[in-house]
């Protein structure tokens, strides 16, 4: 079932969706109106796997973080695609992505109208972000998490953000190698520069979305959701805090000439912004993320992604598609009517998922409700 799209729409969102051997899904063709999408059904059904799906339209490996021979439905030759049609203010956009027979092995491919394309042309397009039941340990969990989620946000904004990111890895893990066979200083001179240019460059890019959901959440009352407050730890960004982003990378690059042998002996790069932590608190309680409940985790979390969302709309002027998985499963009913109240107010094509209908109640018009059943999916 298509809605049709109503005049005024700003946010954009897809029309359609198409799997092909994803997952539990040998074939699904599912049409998509503006506003709420709601997938209820038992445990096991597919409704976390039609979000995954959802997920990879966008750069990296989806929100499991899977690699692509993994999502292939079993007992299939190993191909599988996702495609959607977007519907934004430029109009109708034919959008995919997924692994031919041929491709297995290699990295998925990407295709925009027909044409091959890149991972970034997708973020170009759309803005996909997302909160899954793993995420709940990310203020617990060990600072890698932090800084992927922290690059996710950032993606958002900034769509060569990614290619940064992988242009600092690379540099890194040459110098890595460099550093194991003894190479001569003019090589490592070399690379080493370059590590220090990208790596300033995303450390200076997660600042400012930092700086920015900070300036957002001092507005935000907190009614709802506890206010997150965020600061980023790292030599690094101290640095960057008190200094011109080229005296940083001048700086960087002398501490990774004079950490060489450190560096040899410890088998890796131990100066640089992989070196970071994202630091969460609860404002109102002044008390570290990691410490706080349970429950209050859980409530933070939410009122950053939320937050997050808000923020994408404001700087890129386009509303982010968002995919929220169990994510009232554990919400009282106060905290429910005003996460559907925010999303409403945002107006973005918002996906959530959960096994009782009852949760749901309060999610406002428009709104399209779907049963997920062993790979099927029907209105309810």
């Amino acid at each position: 079932m298509t809605e049709t799209v109503r005049p005024g729409t700003a946010a954009p969102f897809l029309s359609t969706l198409r799997l092909t051997d994803f997952r539990n899904y040998g074939r699904l063709v599912l049409g998509l109106g503006p506003g709420a999408v709601v997938l209820v059904g038992d445990n096991g059904a597919g409704k976390t796997n039609l979000l995954e799906a959802v997920s990879f339209l966008s750069p990296g490996r989806g929100f499991r973080r899977a690699a692509n021979e993994a999502v292939a439905r079993r007992g299939s030759s190993g191909a599988w695609a996702v495609a959607a049609t977007l519907e934004g203010a430029d109009g109708e956009t034919a959008i995919g992505t997924g692994l031919v027979e041929g491709d297995l092995g290699r990295a998925r491919r990407v295709r925009v109208d027909g044409q091959d394309a890149t991972a970034e042309t997708l973020s170009r397009l759309l803005s996909v972000l997302w909160l899954t039941p793993a995420m709940d340990g990310l203020f617990t969990g060990p600072p890698g998490d932090r800084r992927r989620f922290l690059d996710r946000l950032v993606l958002a904004v900034d769509a060569g953000h990614a290619a940064r990111v992988a242009a600092y890895e690379r540099a890194m893990t040459e110098r890595n190698r460099l550093l194991e066979q003894g190479a001569e200083a003019r090589w490592l001179d070399a690379v080493e520069t370059q590590l220090a240019e990208t790596g300033v460059a995303v450390a200076a890019a997660r600042r400012e979305v930092v700086g920015c959901l900070e300036r957002l959440a001092a507005a935000a009352d907190g009614a709802d959701f506890p206010v997150a407050v965020l600061a980023l730890a790292g030599e690094i960004d101290d640095d960057l805090a008190a200094r011109p982003a080229t005296a940083v990378e001048d700086g960087l690059r002398a501490a990774l000439r004079a950490g060489r042998a450190r560096d040899r002996a410890a088998g890796r790069t131990l100066d640089g912004p992989h070196r970071s932590d994202l630091l969460v608190s609860h404002r109102e309680k002044a008390m570290p993320a990691a410490l706080s409940s349970t429950g209050e985790q859980k409530a933070l979390l939410i009122g950053l992604v939320l937050a997050h969302a808000e923020l994408v709309a404001a700087l890129t002027g386009r509303t982010p598609l968002l995919l929220l998985d169990e994510v009232a499963a554990h919400l009282d009913a106060r905290r429910r009517g005003g996460l559907f109240a925010r999303l409403s107010r945002l107006g973005a094509q918002v996906f959530m998922t959960g096994t009782d209908a009852t949760l749901f109640e309060l999610v406002g018009e428009p709104a399209q409700r779907f049963t997920v059943a062993a790979g099927t999916v029907v209105p309810a």
